[in-house]
């Protein structure tokens, strides 16, 4: 069998969406838009350190849109774009893959 050769473009994809927390970020996100600490209370085993850097990373590859309320506080919500609402469907497969494969090792408190 001859070796595949990766397309340049799935590499990069899987170099963004296989660092920690991006698909479980863009997974809590799909319910629509959320402030911050309504992210990081879906994601409580994440930092909020990690979690500002990971949607950071979202907003600068065009995932993740920001929006700013000029209120008193300010609110901030974020959302996914159309780019982020387009991985989706393959989160979606993942998952069915992951009830059907993968067993969760509980670690005992």
């Amino acid at each position: 069998m001859a070796a595949m050769e990766l397309c340049p473009k799935f590499e990069e994809a899987f170099q963004l969406l296989g660092k920690r927390w991006v698909g479980i970020i863009i997974r809590v996100l799909e319910d629509g838009p959320m402030r911050f600490n309504k992210i990081a209370e879906q994601i409580p085993e994440i930092s909020k350190k990690m979690l500002t850097e990971r949607l950071k990373e979202l907003e600068e590859e065009g995932m993740v849109q920001r929006e700013v309320f000029p209120e008193t506080p300010v609110r901030i919500m974020y959302s996914l774009t159309n780019k982020g609402e387009a991985i989706t469907p393959a989160l979606t497969e993942i998952q069915k893959w992951a009830d059907h494969w993968v067993h969760v090792k509980r670690e005992e408190k």
